[in-house]
């Protein structure tokens, strides 16, 4: 079958319902949750602010827009390599500069919403990530993988989402060999429904925040806040996560989709 016939097809199949799109995406605003990092130790992202330019008045009688302040890794975003010094000398890794066909490819979504549910520090490992494998089969070369924790239940609320004490963040997310082993295979990027990539309790990890380290000194991409993970299967998916296309750009928020065979 032709390129051109299995478009015709995919058009055929989202104007029936066949395939369904999924968003991805946590709503995108003021109540927004943001990293906090500790003050003494780096600068953080101010909170989402959406400012009215005009509202057909008389800044402008026509029509309606809007001016924002918005971090690059706010909401539902794309973690491209420069964002984290391990990724600093790739010329491609960039948002105006990484190849942009390889942030649309299948997508592996890996269940342990239970697990996470009952231990907000949960670390997946290579026998959780192998057992997975051995169910729904393999994950190849040039394919994303997410973990789906269920942790978007909580955006609402950014001290539920963030759920840090005086002992630090605790939140579900890999550990250094999982993100290894998977860039062994060839992912194209790894995702979470977190505030982050990495679990809460990554900076003690060896190296520490491994999902940062690790990707993006192999050139792989890192997705965070994602959500409705629960409307995707285990395999047969498309996600669709391009970052906007800002100069030099170290990440972005992204409208991230799915498209999910129905039936």
């Amino acid at each position: 079958m032709s390129a051109a016939n299995l478009l015709t097809q995919l058009a055929e199949h989202l104007t029936s319902g066949g395939i369904e799109v999924v968003d991805c995406t946590g709503t995108l605003g003021p109540d927004t949750p943001i990293l906090q990092l500790p003050e003494d130790f780096a600068r953080n992202t101010p909170k989402v602010e959406i400012h009215k330019i005009s509202e057909y008045d008389d800044d402008g009688p026509f029509f309606a827009w809007n001016w924002m302040v918005l971090g690059e890794h706010t909401g539902t975003h794309f973690d491209a390599p420069h964002h984290w010094v391990t990724g600093k000398d790739f010329s491609d890794g960039y948002t105006d500069t990484l190849d942009i066909k390889r942030v649309v490819a299948p997508v592996n979504v890996l269940d342990f919403s239970a697990e996470c549910s009952k231990d907000p520090d949960f670390l997946l490992t290579i026998d959780h990530v192998k057992a997975w494998e051995a169910e729904h089969g393999e994950i190849k070369a040039g394919e994303w993988v997410v973990l789906r924790s269920d942790w978007d239940q909580r955006a609402h609320d950014e001290a539920l989402f963030l759920n840090a004490n005086e002992t630090g963040p605790h939140t579900p997310g890999p550990t250094a060999e999982v993100i290894q082993y998977l860039i062994d295979k060839g992912i194209v990027g790894w995702g979470s429904q977190c505030i982050g990539t990495d679990a809460g309790l990554a900076g003690g990890m060896t190296p520490p925040f491994p999902a940062h380290n690790l990707l993006h000194a192999n050139n792989r991409f890192g997705l965070a806040s994602l959500a409705n993970l629960d409307k995707l299967p285990a395999k047969g998916a498309i996600l669709i996560a391009a970052p906007l296309k800002i100069v030099k750009g170290t990440g972005s928020p992204i409208r991230a989709l799915a498209l999910v065979p129905k039936g």
